[in-house]
């Protein structure tokens, strides 16, 4: 018998939170990490070779967190994820202008990269991508978020697939599917038992060579949530092995609530390791 999952392993959890207006992790618009990203020239690219780490990618960012960092999610009718008050951190993530600016240009590849958003929500990141030109699937199992999703790109006139899917399904016909896959605040939602199963499908998605962009949060002690507490340790415990990690750092801007307590990551998807073949015949 497999044992009983969390409950946020099943999308009647985040319906019911949906319902009665618990949805803070809902910004309202899209993250700042990935408007900044965005606006820097950072791109998602269909089927060419990512770029190399730069090398002026500051080293040695210490591994120390804040301590203490009060986990009230949700709670009251004032739900959101995050501290209320900014809190200290790393030194700031380089300038994403000096970390893209040997990106080309957006518009510059004949046919529009493939991007994945799982854990979407009301897809306001989804939205954000779509309408700077790349193919984008959104997906989310809670039946609220599927809807408002698909509302609002018909609203705005967006381009954009809305796939109402358990994320840890998408291998079975997803897989190699993508470019590029933006990661925001799902890792924190599922169960952490899951984590490493999460990172692997996020590797089976995308093509070799696709591009990883997470912005991991909330980066505190604890184990409370959700939203549960991510660290450093644990970012580079589950990529290891499925990714290369090209560039991580605090990113440049967070809304005021989670200032400090972000990682942005963007990171290579590596080709899948062999299966090994079995051996003939007995050791000795």
């Amino acid at each position: 018998m497999e044992p009983a999952r969390s409950p946020v392993s099943h999308a009647a959890f985040w319906d019911g939170l949906y319902a009665v207006g618990q949805d803070g992790w809902d910004l309202g618009e899209a993250a700042p990490a990935l408007v900044d990203w965005l606006d820097a020239g950072g791109r998602f690219e269909a089927g060419s070779k990512p770029h190399g780490l730069s090398a002026d990618w500051p080293r040695g960012v210490s591994a120390d967190w804040p301590r203490g960092v009060s986990a009230d999610w949700p709670r009251g009718s004032s739900a959101d994820w995050g501290s209320a008050g900014a809190i200290s951190g790393p030194p700031q993530m380089k300038s994403l202008t000096e970390v893209d600016a040997r990106q080309p240009t957006p518009g510059s590849t004949a046919t529009p990269a493939r991007v994945a958003v799982p854990g979407a929500g009301r897809g306001h990141d989804a939205r954000l991508l779509a309408r700077r030109g790349y193919r984008v699937t959104a997906f989310d199992f809670a039946e609220a978020a599927v809807a408002e999703a698909r509302r609002l790109a018909a609203v705005e006139a967006v381009e954009l697939t809305v796939e109402a899917r358990d994320v840890f399904t998408l291998p079975h016909d997803h897989a190699g599917a993508f470019d590029g896959v933006w990661e925001y605040t799902c890792f924190c939602a599922i169960d952490p038992a899951r984590r490493d199963e999460y990172a692997s499908v996020l590797h089976a998605i995308l093509r070799p060579g696709g591009v990883l962009l997470a912005c991991f949060f909330p980066l505190r002690d604890g184990t409370d949530g959700p939203p549960f507490p991510v660290s450093r340790a644990e970012i580079e415990r589950v990529l290891a092995g499925r990714f290369t990690v090209l560039e991580a750092g605090p990113p440049p801007r967070s809304v005021e609530r989670r200032a400090g307590l972000e990682w942005l990551v963007r990171a290579r998807g590596e080709p899948a390791a062999p299966e090994s073949a079995p051996r003939e015949g007995r050791e000795h």
